[in-house]
């Protein structure tokens, strides 16, 4: 598929979609990367996120028709902004957890990491999930709650208990399981 650029040549669409992007990079980057700098208080991390919003950006499958870039911009940097400071709060819980064990019981470093990675993995499920089915999961994982007792302290049904859990574990399934 063709289109036409601003002065009436064919142009491949996936070329146009190329220049686009790098239109909006050109035009806005700065501005973006000031705006994470302000709201994160670092400058490396906002370089990090900022490169990484235009990089979400160059993996869409759909193009990028944009009315308001900053506020485009500024959504996808916001999301990803959320997810460093869950992040963060991840591995400040998993490095006091690592505080609190003998010397002997400590994971190697390489073993950290994986465990570090496997949370983040599990808090990104979670909180894929909707909050009722997130709920009825953890309760059920954590406080050890049986269907019918989730039922009765979500106030639903049973069947609705079953449905939500069935749920969360198709979605562990999947994140364990598949690609």
């Amino acid at each position: 598929m063709c289109l036409t650029n601003d002065e009436g040549s064919a142009v491949p669409a996936t070329d146009l979609a190329a220049h686009q992007i790098h239109i909006l990079y050109i035009d806005h980057h700065g501005w973006l990367y000031n705006w994470l700098r302000h709201k994160l208080g670092n400058a490396c991390d906002a370089a990090d996120i900022a490169q990484d919003t235009f990089m979400r950006i160059l993996t869409r499958q759909q193009p990028v028709h944009l009315n308001e870039p900053r506020a485009y911009l500024s959504t996808i940097a916001h999301g990803l902004v959320i997810d460093h400071w869950r992040r963060r709060e991840l591995e400040r819980a998993w490095l006091e957890t690592l505080a609190s064990l003998p010397e002997p019981e400590a994971p190697a470093p390489e073993t950290r990491l994986i465990f570090l990675e496997a949370l983040i993995e599990i808090d990104r499920l979670l909180d894929s999930l909707k909050p009722r089915v997130r709920t009825a999961f953890l309760l059920a994982q954590l406080d050890g709650l049986t269907c019918p007792q989730i039922a009765e302290h979500l106030g639903v049904s049973l069947s609705t208990v079953e449905r939500y859990i069935t749920k969360a574990l198709r979605s562990c399934y999947t994140l364990r399981f598949e690609p």
